[in-house]
């Protein structure tokens, strides 16, 4: 009976531990879309009043996680019974991440020639929520596109695994894209938080420490607008990247871009091409429909 227990317990030591190391495999895959994952829901999870950063962050990552429980199964499900349609639905996602990226591009034009001519009135409390709303979906729509890209590459690393060790590695993946990512993205957007804290404490010291915590915490302050601003470029060409490259590394005839020209420079151009294709198209047909 007591010999039972340690095989089983062996077992599950030995299964922990190649989990472990398929972890650290599919982490290391995953690294660069994590990257991207970070800068763009950094960007989108910024930008709104300082008292709803927290509880706007905070929706973003229930969405994030309800995310994450539709596609994992649906991921497994795909993997066993329909491997051809993995391909359509990275391209489904690539095609929309390149839409949201030259949409960006686009607005941020239209709105500085717009501003050139009109001066809007500052927007009341009801068309705030209203766009705070907006804000939310759109970075819940885009973490599940950036969801299913993560789930899909660790998904092909533990393809030869046995289906218990595949859920486990999967699974702990996008737990680390949901904690991970917006546990930094709080970090980052309660940074003058954390700035006024240290300047507050300054005046407890003297000295040295004194002048060092207040600059650290003028700094962080005098920073976070910057790195708002940086997020917004940053998010955005993340979005091209990722999109252009389920293109890139999807469509085997496009290969030849990678081959004549850096990899980067190639996902950054198929993604303009088809975030600026479906604008075009997008714009046509509200011509056509008088808006």
């Amino acid at each position: 009976m007591t010999g039972g227990l340690f095989a089983v317990l062996d077992d599950i030591a030995l299964l922990l531990d190649d989990a472990a190391a398929m972890s650290k495999i599919a982490a290391k895959k995953t690294a660069g879309i994590l990257g991207d994952d970070l800068a763009v829901n950094a960007e989108k999870a910024t930008g709104f009043r300082a008292s709803r950063e927290l509880p706007v962050l905070w929706k973003i990552t229930k969405g994030s996680i309800v995310n994450k429980l539709i596609i994992l199964p649906l991921a497994f499900l795909l993997s066993a019974y329909a491997s051809w349609l993995i391909v359509p639905v990275l391209l489904l996602g690539g095609a929309y991440l390149s839409y949201e990226g030259v949409e960006k591009i686009y607005h941020l034009f239209s709105k500085q020639s717009h501003a050139k001519t009109d001066h809007e009135e500052a927007p009341g409390s009801a068309v705030i929520l209203q766009i705070e709303k907006a804000k939310i979906q759109s970075a819940i729509r885009t973490d599940f596109i950036l969801s299913i890209e993560i789930i899909m590459i660790t998904l092909g690393t533990v393809m030869e695994q046995s289906l218990l060790l595949q859920i486990i590695v999967v699974s702990l993946i996008a737990l680390l894209a949901t904690v991970g990512v917006y546990g930094v993205v709080a970090l980052i957007v309660r940074m003058d938080d954390v700035g006024f804290f240290l300047i507050a404490k300054s005046e407890q010291f003297q000295g040295f420490l004194a002048k060092i915590t207040g600059w650290s915490g003028s700094a962080l302050v005098a920073m976070l607008p910057k790195v708002i601003n940086a997020l917004a470029i940053i998010g955005t060409i993340a979005m091209l990247l990722v999109g252009g490259g389920m293109f890139t590394h999807n469509i085997h005839s496009l290969h030849f871009l990678i081959t004549i020209m850096p990899a980067l420079l190639a996902n950054l151009l198929m993604g303009l091409i088809v975030g600026a294709a479906l604008v075009a198209v997008q714009l046509l047909v509200r011509k056509v429909q008088g808006h």
